[in-house]
């Protein structure tokens, strides 16, 4: 069963399993440094369907399956699905998942979401409620621009500290088995610092991944060093630089161990996706298609994987709202 450790981490005894795990993704995911990891990449933005928002719903369906066979499962196996996305209602994941047949617990964590996910996945797991469980979030350029910001038509300049919503999806498959391991999971706290640019989100997200951060290290007495990498979600260049600020006045120091997932997918000297990567996507691909398979073959064995997520809405930004952050961290151990 699932116990507290420390104030705000949640300790799961039994290590739930990752059994398998899938990323799929655009053409400019494919042609960013991760590429060849992707499990599959599809050239055409609407992968064949009619909208845009049809079209991440079908990355979803993509990935998840793929998890599921990865895992040697067959979908109606799965006792119950965490999933969410960008889109008002979550119609990316409900009606991307709807014909699978499996319980449904959407959620809404913006860029997090698959922290968020995962961390739902496994306390269900650990406590016996249900298993094997899955895990899975998407987001999509043309989706988010259209609902967020100005429709592609539009052809808007963006700015530096912009960055680039991922045309990609993220699954895993968590349930009792051999795997790389959940051990811990924290979840965030919202905090909001008064930023209203929508166009900056990695400083927005910034002081909720060095507040969860914070408070995971010390709930579980650990250092940055105990860690071969520290993964935060879509800060970008811009928020990254902010979250070692932001701890070293906790009095922590990030090493040469940490990145930050919206780094990791686009070349940003070569792709112009200007501060980096974001979406739920993000993350999410980067987990799948880099950092788990890095664990199974052994090169890494410890690692925080720390998801951030922007709380906005198109009415909220409408209003003149500020913009509330959200982190949520889980540890991955290779045993």
């Amino acid at each position: 069963m699932p116990k507290r450790c420390g104030l705000h981490t949640i300790r799961l005894p039994s290590g739930p399993a990752i059994l398998g795990y899938a990323a799929v993704g655009g053409k400019k995911e494919g042609e960013g440094p991760l590429g060849g990891q992707f499990d599959a990449i599809f050239r055409d933005a609407r992968l064949g369907q009619e909208t845009w928002e049809q079209a991440e719903s079908a990355l979803q369906r993509e990935a998840l399956s793929r998890a599921v066979t990865k895992a040697g499962l067959e979908t109606e196996e799965l006792q119950m699905l965490f999933a969410g996305d960008l889109l008002n209602q979550n119609i990316a994941s409900t009606y991307g998942l709807r014909e699978m047949g499996v319980p449904l617990l959407g959620q809404f964590g913006a860029c997090s979401t698959m922290g968020q996910t995962m961390a739902v996945a496994a306390v269900f797991v650990d406590s016996g409620a249900a298993a094997p469980c899955g895990a899975v979030t998407s987001s999509h350029f043309c989706t988010a621009e259209r609902q967020f910001r100005f429709p592609l038509e539009y052809g808007g300049q963006r700015t530096p500290t912009s960055q680039w919503t991922a045309t990609a999806s993220g699954a895993v498959v968590v349930g009792q088995g051999k795997g790389v391991r959940i051990r811990r999971v924290c979840v965030g706290r919202v905090q909001d610092l008064g930023v209203t640019d929508m166009n900056n989100m990695g400083a927005a997200m910034a002081p909720a991944a060095a507040d969860t951060i914070g408070r995971f290290l010390r709930d579980t007495g650990t250092v940055p060093g105990d860690y071969d990498l520290i993964a935060t979600g879509d800060l970008g260049a811009v928020g990254s630089a902010l979250c070692r600020q932001m701890l070293s006045r906790q009095g922590i120091t990030l090493g040469d161990n940490y990145t930050d997932c919206g780094l990791l997918l686009f070349d940003r000297q070569r792709q112009d996706v200007h501060a980096g990567g974001s979406g739920c996507g993000c993350s999410a691909s980067v987990l799948c298609a880099h950092i788990l398979p890095q664990m199974e073959q052994g090169q890494l064995k410890r690692v925080l994987f720390c998801p951030t997520g922007a709380l906005m809405s198109p009415t909220s930004s409408q209003q003149g709202e500020s913009i509330p952050g959200i982190c949520h961290v889980v540890e991955l151990v290779m045993e």
